[in-house]
């Protein structure tokens, strides 16, 4: 939820001001934020299959 505001955040910051560094850092956030969601499923899957 803070990943979602943050990235749409710096799109704004970016549409306002044209400085690619909020681009950047949108770019960081979404994918730190794709990481930590599929770091999560990968450990749901697990428990998963251990369970099974």
């Amino acid at each position: 939820m803070f990943s979602g505001i943050a990235v749409v955040g710096s799109l704004f910051a970016w549409a306002l001001t044209r400085n690619g560094k909020y681009l950047q850092f949108a770019g960081r956030v979404a994918k730190g934020a794709l990481f930590l969601v599929l770091a999560i499923l990968a450990l749901l899957a697990a428990e998963r299959l251990l369970i099974l």
